[in-house]
């Protein structure tokens, strides 16, 4: 099936969810506006660099293993739908949370060429489950107090 060039225009042009593409190393080839507003590197900055720069330090081993995997294998179990939560860096340092799918990019006969993730900010949900969970944890201690 291909779509419409306007409507793959629209989506890679979007401001909403990031999308970013690399190649068989991890590094940034496609950048659009969605990761310049999430992450805050232009599309400029970006492209040439290695993932690393939106990976936090203490994550990137296990992440580059993963990788590695499925540039091995060409197989992810976030490709089939599911859903990765992960923490990640921003140009100025901030860590924010973001989830995100990936598909594995072929080149033209079918060799593995790279990966494209979708990424979504959810720094804002993340921290109001974070508060939510803490308020039913002080309420439920207050409530097993003796003192309370």
């Amino acid at each position: 099936m291909t779509a419409p060039s306007a409507i793959v225009d629209a989506l890679l042009a979007t401001k909403s969810d990031g999308i970013v593409a690399t190649d068989r190393d991890g590094l940034i080839t496609f950048w659009n506006p969605g990761a310049i507003r999430i992450f805050g590197y232009s599309a400029e900055e970006a492209i040439g660099q290695s993932l690393d720069i939106i990976i936090p330090e203490n994550l990137r081993a296990r992440h580059w293993a993963g990788y590695r995997e499925v540039m091995a294998t060409g197989r992810s179990r976030y490709g089939e739908g599911d859903t990765l939560s992960v923490p990640a860096m921003t140009k100025f340092g901030n860590r924010i949370s973001v989830d995100f799918t990936i598909a594995t990019l072929h080149g033209p006969q079918q060799n593995l060429i790279g990966m494209v993730a979708v990424l979504r900010d959810v720094t804002h949900r993340f921290e109001e489950i974070r508060s939510l969970k803490r308020k039913l944890a002080e309420s439920v201690r207050g409530h097993l107090s003796p003192f309370g």
